[in-house]
């Protein structure tokens, strides 16, 4: 019926959970990327499936009452903004929709309406999005390239590609990014500092790594070499100090033939080796390493959501899994009696215990190990501290550097019993979710409450299933709009023993 190439007049009914429009001729329907609901567009038929289809958007006939035009020029090209030309609120309509359609599809619940026995459904909030949705990315990593006539460039890759697209200004992120894009451009031109190309392994700049601190207005600029030194590095800094809020000037070496862009070893040319940054109260010191929540007015936002679904009166012994450098924990640590982190990456827990100690926080104790791995092993262990086998949990944590170094487990430190039995715990896992061990030894521990918060509402929905099949049920739902114009939601839940 159709076939490839073929053009075809369509009416965008619906999104995609990437954000493509979706159409319907003679009962197909097709996928548009940049199509958005309520557009008449021309497309052609790329490819066929047996009962879908995928199609390129030619022209928009009639564009959506929804569509607004982008302020950047290359949003198609570049992919990053999926959903930039739809207006904020239906975007936040698109991201509701979203979370709720998979938390039903895949999960079974009944959300915000009436069951067939007449009870209402669980309650979900509106989704909590920006102000102002633009310029809220606090990191940013630039590619370095050259174009074809050898010009060095800087920009994004194409969606599913390494080309670089020429541009130094993102709607996304900080506002200084521009000027000190320009800067770095202006060094490497005037000194002959070449750009890296991944064809060869060849020359030295790979990317440039831009962070700021947007509470304390402190920005951090970190070139990636293809070496362990830069020509001319004095007079980079000279240029880069001339920025307003500049606080540390960074080299990362990173020498490998691999699309990963940080290296391990990191140089200081000039200032600090990281900035600071608040979220609420807490006290962050970043790294170019560092993972860090990139849109801080919305993290507070989340953070304060889950911190208020804990439901904390100072009392309560509390697990944050997949805890990263500690910023939920630390949010936690405010109100709870004592907070037990747990992060696979180890240079994160280090800055864990950094900021705890920088914060004077107390109450908490990160691991390093994967979740499903630590939580067993305090969940096993015996609860006697004076038992051989207490001793040797002990050892194991210190030899696999779990524990801190330096640091004794004792009844006064690390409580077992309560260990075991906590009153919260709170899960924030990448976007594959828990894995099943983690969830089995949740049910195990029986927490009076568990807060999830998700990045992928799909496998959010997948453990909600497998958690409340067994113990628990929803008790309500707060959606984020963490990365306005792009597809992603985060989501916080709440649950309680039924």
């Amino acid at each position: 019926m159709f076939q490839k190439n073929m053009e075809l007049e369509l009416l965008i009914e619906d999104m995609g959970v990437n954000g493509e429009g979706i159409g319907k001729a003679e009962g197909v329907a097709f996928f548009v990327k940049d199509a958005v609901i309520g557009d008449h567009v021309l497309v052609k038929v790329m490819k066929m499936k047996k009962r879908y289809g995928y199609a390129r958007l030619l022209k928009v006939i009639q564009p959506s009452a929804h569509r607004v035009q982008p302020l950047c020029d290359h949003y198609r090209q570049c992919g990053g903004c999926q959903i930039q030309t739809l207006e904020y609120k239906r975007q936040l309509e698109y991201k509701e929709k979203k979370v709720i359609d998979n938390l039903e599809r895949i999960g079974g619940f009944q959300i915000n309406h009436k069951t067939e026995n007449g009870k209402q459904g669980i309650l979900f909030h509106p989704i909590i999005g920006m102000e102002e949705p633009f310029f809220y990315r606090n990191k940013a990593q630039f590619p370095i390239g050259v174009d074809k006539d050898g010009k060095i460039v800087t920009g994004f890759y194409a969606v599913r590609s390494h080309n670089i697209i020429p541009s130094r200004k993102c709607y996304l992120g900080a506002e200084e990014n521009e000027k000190i894009l320009e800067l770095v451009i202006s060094f490497m031109e005037k000194y002959h500092i070449p750009a890296y190309h991944e064809e060869t392994g060849k020359g030295l700049v790979r990317h440039v790594l831009i962070r700021k601190g947007f509470l304390t207005g402190e920005i951090m600029v970190c070139l990636v070499l293809n070496s362990h030194t830069l020509p001319k590095a004095g007079k980079l800094v000279e240029m880069l100090r001339t920025i307003g809020g500049m606080t540390s000037i960074m080299l990362n070496i990173n020498e490998k033939d691999t699309n990963v862009i940080l290296g391990n070893e990191v140089v200081c040319l000039w200032g600090q080796d990281y900035i600071s940054d608040y979220i609420g109260d807490i006290k962050y010191q970043i790294s170019p390493l560092s993972f860090y929540q990139v849109n801080p007015i919305q993290t507070k936002k989340l953070y304060e959501t889950a911190l208020d679904y804990a439901g904390l009166a100072g009392k309560e012994t509390v697990w944050d899994l997949y805890c990263g450098i500690g910023t939920i924990s630390l949010f936690l640590a405010q109100k709870a009696k004592c907070v037990y982190g747990v992060e696979i990456v180890e240079p994160a827990v280090w800055d864990a215990r950094k900021n705890a100690k920088l914060n004077k926080i107390e109450n908490v104790q990160f691991f390093v190990g994967k979740a499903e791995e630590v939580l067993p092993q305090f969940y096993n262990a015996e609860i006697d501290a004076d038992t051989d086998n207490f001793r040797q949990l002990e050892k194991e944590l210190k030899a696999s550097n779990c524990l801190e170094k330096g640091a004794a487990i004792s009844k006064g430190q690390l409580n077992l019993t309560e260990m075991r039995h906590p009153d919260v715990i709170v899960v924030d896992p990448p976007r594959k979710g828990c894995d099943e061990k983690c969830l089995e030894t949740i049910l195990k521990m029986r927490p009076d409450r568990v807060v999830y918060i998700s990045c992928d509402s799909a496998t959010l929905a997948r453990d909600l299933k497998y958690l409340c099949e067994k113990e628990y049920e929803i008790k309500q739902i707060q959606a984020v709009d963490m990365f306005p114009h792009t597809v992603h939601v985060e989501t916080c839940v709440l649950l309680g023993r039924k």
